[in-house]
């Protein structure tokens, strides 16, 4: 019998349930300035998503300095205090295995901002008010029968 996990039936509860305790210990670490790095401290970081692979080893932090300030420098200096940030969460969540962080730039903000233009774009919104004709053409003569 195959594992749900294989079957791309997307993560289990509880890569779900201990990416949600990453996430949010990692937010604490980086919102309280634990680190002595200059680099982290200098700029605020959002932790939007953190993913869990299926044996809960490594998390996957998607991360966005606010106001989108050199992205690339933020997940640098990161990935330069993986260990110390590795080792705050393991006083603030109780896991039996810690796991290696790794750092992507969360790019969702971007992909909802372009996804919200094309939505707003002129040949959409003809299209949908063309839809909208039709089937306010189609109600009125249900109406009337």
């Amino acid at each position: 019998m195959k594992n749900k996990a294989s079957s791309g039936a997307g993560p289990s509860q509880r890569q779900l349930r201990v990416g949600e305790l990453v996430r949010h210990a990692l937010a604490d670490v980086l919102a309280r300035g634990d680190l002595q790095d200059p680099a982290l401290s200098a700029v605020l970081i959002t932790v939007p998503e953190v993913r869990m692979s299926p044996d809960l080893k490594i998390a996957t932090c998607f991360v966005m300095p606010l106001g989108g300030k050199d992205p690339k420098a933020a997940i640098a200096a990161l990935a330069d205090n993986a260990r110390p940030l590795r080792g705050e969460i393991a006083r603030r969540v109780e896991l039996k295995y810690v796991p290696e962080l790794r750092f992507r730039i969360d790019t969702s903000f971007e992909e909802g901002a372009r996804i919200d233009a094309l939505l707003r774009s002129p040949v959409v919104v003809r299209d949908l008010e063309a839809d909208e004709s039709e089937a306010d053409a189609t109600n009125d003569k249900e109406d009337e029968a």
